[in-house]
C-alpha cells in the first residue's frame, strides 16, 4: 500500500485509528492535520469520537480560511496552522496524549532517546515547550519556539506531545518511537536503572548499514514460498498489533531450503506489510529491485551454521528490552512453559549482533535459542516461523510477570532438581 497516494483525509483516519486503537490517545483527545501541495489543510475535527472517525469528518481549511466540512475543526488549529507558518518544510503535525508520554510531561522531563539507537535516529532532539492554555495564541507561539529551533518533536509541559514531519507517516513514526522509549525508560526505572549508550556506542551504531549484495531475477515462487510469504506476513501483522514490533522496527525471517530464505524489509511499515514486498534471499543474492533487513547477513549465518533453525525473529518488544537496557538478568525459570521454550537467555555486547554476525550466529545451539544483546535487541529462532513466533511471546509475557513480581517480592525461580525433572520428562537437550 501506498501511503503517500491516500487521499489527506483517509491519511488522517487510518493514522487515528492506530493511535487511538494501541491506547495512545482518548475518544476526544489529540489532533492530527496535513498540509496538502495547495496549501489548504486538512484536520481532524473537534468534539468527534476518535475511534469511529470516518474520512467525511475530516475538516478542510483553506489558505484563505475558509472552513469545509460537517465539523468544527479541532480547537488545536491555531498551534497547527501557526507550525505550517513557523515550519514551510512541515506537512503533517500529530498531537496526542499517550500516556507515557503525559508521564513525562508532568514531571516536565524528556525521554532518554538513547536507551536504543534507532530512537535517536528516528525522534531525533526533543524538546520542551512551557505550558500554555489548549487552543490558545500563547500556547502556539511556546510550541512555535521550541521548532524554530530545528525541533521535530516537542513534549508539552502538563500535556502532551507534538510531533511534526514532512509528511504523516514520518511524523508517526517519530510519535510511535518515542512512545516506545518512554515506556521503557518507566519499566527499566521499575526494577533498576536505565543504562543509556554512550557517545562511542551511538556511532557505533551508525556503521550498521546495508549489506552490499548482487541482485537475481526469481523464476518463479513455489506453492512452499507462496504460502511462507503469507503465514510471514500474518504473524508481521500480529506482532504489531501486539506491540511486538513497531512500524519499521522488527524482522522475520525463514528458511525455504538450504540454499534460500526470505526476509522482511527495510523501513517498510509492519502494519500493512504485503506478500509481494518480502525478499528471497538465494545464494547470497537479494531479489531484484529490493532491500532487505539490514540484519540480513545475521540471518544468513544462522541458518548456514544452524541447521535446526528454519526461523529468526529479531524484535523490541518493551517488557523484554527492560532487561538489555538495564543490568538486570532476565531468567526464563519462572514457571515451567517459559523454561521449556525460552531455556537459557545470555546477554551479549552492543554491536555484536551486526559487527560479529557470524560469531553471533555460533550462539543458537538448541539449549540457547533466544539471546538479548544490551540496548538493542531480542533475537530468536525456532523450528518454524509459528514455534519463533511462539518463543517471542512467551519471552514478552514472561518478562512482563517478572517485572511486575518485583513489586510483590523476591523472586523464587524453579531450582535445579526441578529444572532436571522438566528437561527429563520434555526430553530436552
Amino acid at each position: 500500500m501506498k501511503f503517500e497516494l491516500l487521499h489527506p483525509a483517509d491519511q488522517l483516519v487510518m493514522i487515528m485509528e492506530r493511535i487511538y486503537g494501541y491506547g495512545m490517545t482518548t475518544t476526544s483527545g489529540g489532533n492530527l492535520s496535513i498540509k496538502d501541495e495547495n496549501g489548504d489543510v486538512w484536520i481532524t475535527p473537534a468534539g468527534i469520537d476518535k475511534g469511529s472517525l470516518t474520512n467525511k469528518d475530516i475538516v478542510q481549511v483553506k489558505s484563505d480560511g475558509t472552513i469545509i466540512g460537517k465539523h468544527k475543526p479541532s480547537s488545536e488549529l491555531p498551534f497547527h496552522l501557526s507550525t505550517y507558518k513557523q515550519r514551510p518544510d512541515v506537512k503533517a503535525v500529530l498531537h496526542a496524549h499517550p500516556p507515557a508520554l503525559v508521564s513525562f510531561s508532568i514531571v516536565r522531563k524528556q525521554p532518554d532517546t538513547r536507551l536504543i539507537p534507532d530512537v535517536n535516529l528516528v525522534c531525533g532532539e526533543v524538546g520542551i515547550a512551557e505550558y500554555g492554555l489548549p487552543g490558545s495564541d500563547d500556547l502556539s507561539e511556546k510550541i512555535a519556539a521550541v521548532l524554530r529551533q530545528g525541533i521535530n518533536t516537542v513534549i508539552l509541559e502538563n500535556h502532551g506531545i507534538v510531533v511534526v514531519g514532512k509528511d504523516l507517516f514520518e511524523a508517526f513514526m517519530a510519535f510511535e518511537t518515542l512512545d516506545f522509549s518512554a515506556r521503557l525508560e518507566i519499566n527499566a526505572r521499575r526494577i533498576g536503572k536505565p543504562v543509556s549508550l554512550t557517545v562511542k556506542h551511538v556511532e557505533i551504531s551508525k556503521q550498521k548499514r546495508h549489506i552490499e549484495m548482487e541482485e537475481f531475477v526469481p523464476k518463479g515462487y513455489s506453492s512452499h514460498e507462496r504460502l511462507a510469504r503469507k503465514e510471514m506476513c500474518e504473524l508481521i501483522h500480529r506482532s504489531y498489533d501486539q506491540r511486538l514490533f513497531t512500524s519499521t522496527q522488527g524482522t522475520f525471517s525463514t528458511r525455504l531450503d538450504d540454499k534460500s530464505f526470505i526476509i522482511t524489509p527495510y523501513n517498510v511499515d509492519r502494519k500493512y506489510l504485503d506478500v509481494d514486498q518480502i525478499v528471497r534471499i538465494e545464494d547470497g543474492k537479494k531479489e531484484a529491485g529490493k532491500v532487505p533487513s539490514r540484519s540480513v547477513l545475521l540471518h544468513k549465518y544462522i541458518y548456514e551454521k544452524q541447521p535446526h533453525v528454519n526461523s529468526v525473529i529479531i524484535a523490541h518488544p518493551f517488557n523484554i528490552m527492560t532487561f538489555a537496557v538495564t543490568n538486570e538478568s532476565f531468567d526464563s525459570r519462572t514457571i515451567p512453559e517459559s523454561y521449556i521454550l525460552l531455556r537459557e537467555i545470555p546477554k551479549i555486547p552492543f554491536g555484536s549482533s551486526f559487527m560479529q554476525p557470524a560469531m553471533v550466529a555460533d550462539l543458537f545451539v538448541p539449549q540457547t535459542p533466544i539471546v538479548l544483546v544490551e540496548n538493542d535487541c531480542v533475537i530468536v529462532t525456532g523450528s518454524s516461523l509459528l514455534n519463533a513466533f511462539d518463543r517471542l511471546e512467551v519471552a514478552e509475557y514472561s518478562a512482563k510477570a517478572l517485572i511486575a513480581a518485583k513489586s510483590l517480592g523476591d523472586v523464587v525461580v524453579i531450582n535445579d532438581k526441578q529444572i532436571n525433572d522438566i528437561k527429563e520428562a520434555f526430553k530436552l537437550d
